[in-house]
């Protein structure tokens, strides 16, 4: 049978309409194509547009903040031991947590068969500092230096109890992987401020001692059921800072200027008789790549910064592809107008070897951390940059493993009940710490903040009504929060 029949025999009235709905959509993309010199029929080369894409009726209010860098430190830094100061607890070394302080809460595999569940006090110092008196631990020096530009949560809480579930619930906003990222949201809500550059670029690092075995999933940074061109972009730490992003061998630039023409009119072809919309995807995305060809070289370039600002960051921002690399990395995209830049590092899954990691960890990010707020500050960008940092959720104040062990091979669990970021600029309020906890660092018992709200501030400060940013899939209009969230006022400024 001719397949041209066979299609038109197969097709069902749910296609018919969105074929139609399609055809609108293209007529749309090949204006937006002309007018940005991405035509098919172009040859010379792509202009610059300043914006484009986006919804027509976003932002919904006057925005705080025009882009996001966040900072996930993934496996989960306790909070027992860098921000939740609990004094009373050292008074309790080795004793059994009461069970009115657990209620019965589920914990992972690796401590549910314990005997004895052992308090473990903060094995750091803690302090108050700045104007604000905020109390910081002692691992965190460049972090204590800057806190009176943080907004301090000190209650947050989630469902998720295990590593993946728990990113995948604060990125997304569901436990299970497929739905989209809050970069793909932002890049699909808010559209791009610079065509050179995808809307929403992704880092990833890891300790320096290879301790943690957490992995990272494509689908934390990933567009879901949204239009693929909306997902975000990998930097990478070595090789080509973006896979295929340099000229096959043999290949000048002319030479693949005018294969992508070529290929731009077989895909456009290929559309017009089938209208399957991630083909506008690809032809988009085929000369986001021409561009960054031109766009990344000096992105990625530090030749160009002082020598002090270098030093601000550490010693570590000349190993590409470490965490202080991968922050100055950030500010330079925020300066380009990138409109969510993701960094993952993995390490503070301290299970075992909590003593031992837990002040490493601390070096390997605390300095850059810093630097990243003060050298935005520095050049205009923390008002309208909101920077978040923290990770899927917190860490048992009881010990995984015996206290006493001589090797000193004991840590802590996961916690979803009670975990503490921090966020700076944006608009939030500077100097706050909010939020207040039990005497166990357990559960939170004052102005409380679960990961959708985090999720609706966060939207709030770009302009975002998170109830109305949604997206029709399988007859259900999703949104980022689920069903739930609401913006924490108490921390705007």
């Amino acid at each position: 049978m001719d397949p041209r029949l066979e299609r038109q025999l197969m097709m069902t009235r749910r296609s018919l309409f969105g074929a139609a709905g399609v055809g609108l959509g293209s007529i749309a993309l090949a204006t937006m194509m002309a007018e940005d010199g991405l035509s098919s029929q172009a040859n010379s080369g792509p202009s610059k547009p300043n914006v484009s894409g986006g919804l027509p009726d976003l932002p919904h209010f006057p925005a705080r903040a025009k882009r996001v860098i966040w900072m996930l430190q993934s496996g989960a830094p306790s909070q027992v031991d860098l921000f939740d100061y609990k004094p009373g607890l050292a008074k309790m070394l080795g004793q059994e947590l009461p069970a009115s302080v657990q209620m019965g809460q589920r914990v992972t595999s690796m401590t549910a068969g314990q005997a004895k569940k052992q308090i473990l006090p903060s094995i750091a110092e803690f302090k108050q500092r700045g104007k604000s008196g905020m109390w910081i631990s002692d691992f965190l020096p460049y972090t204590a230096g800057i806190a009176d530009e943080l907004c301090l949560l000190k209650a947050m809480h989630t469902e998720a109890i295990n590593h993946a579930p728990a990113v995948t619930h604060l990125m997304t906003g569901g436990q299970q992987p497929g739905r989209p990222s809050m970069g793909a949201w932002l890049s699909y809500g808010l559209g791009s401020a610079n065509s050179d550059l995808p809307t929403f670029c992704v880092m990833t690092s890891r300790d320096r001692e290879g301790t943690c075995g957490q992995l990272f999933f494509d689908y934390y940074w990933g567009s879901g059921f949204l239009p693929s061109s909306h997902q975000g972009v990998k930097f990478r730490g070595g090789g080509d800072p973006v896979l295929y992003l340099s000229n096959p061998d043999g290949v000048a630039a002319p030479v693949r200027r005018g294969q992508l023409d070529d290929l731009a009119r077989l895909n456009s072809m290929r559309f017009d008789a089938v209208g399957d919309p991630e083909i506008s995807t690809r032809i988009a995305q085929y000369e986001m790549a021409y561009r960054m060809q031109s766009s990344v070289p000096s992105l990625i370039d530090f030749s160009t910064e002082p020598e002090h600002i270098l030093k601000m960051y550490g010693p570590d921002v000349h190993r590409r592809g470490s965490y202080a690399s991968n922050c100055l990395l950030a500010r330079r995209l925020a300066e380009r107008d990138v409109r969510f830049i993701q960094l993952f590092h993995a390490g503070w899954d301290q299970h075992q070897n909590l003593p031992t990691q837990l002040i490493n960890q601390c070096r390997d990010t605390d300095q850059a951390s810093a630097a990243l707020v003060m050298d935005l500050k520095q050049r205009g960008l923390l008002d309208d940059t909101l920077v978040i940092w923290g990770g899927e959720f917190g860490r048992t104040v009881f010990c995984q493993g015996n206290i006493g062990a001589a090797d000193k091979k004991y840590g802590r669990d996961h916690h979803p009940r009670n975990f503490a970021i921090w966020m700076a600029g944006g608009g939030m309020k500077s100097g706050l710490t909010y939020g207040e906890t039990d005497d166990f660092s357990y559960s939170g018992v004052k102005d409380k903040v679960h990961i959708h709200d985090l999720q609706a501030t966060v939207l709030n400060q770009l302009g975002i009504d998170h109830k109305r940013l949604t997206f029709k899939f399988q007859g259900r209009h999703f949104r980022l929060t689920d069903v739930a969230g609401e913006v924490v006022k108490d921390v705007l400024a």
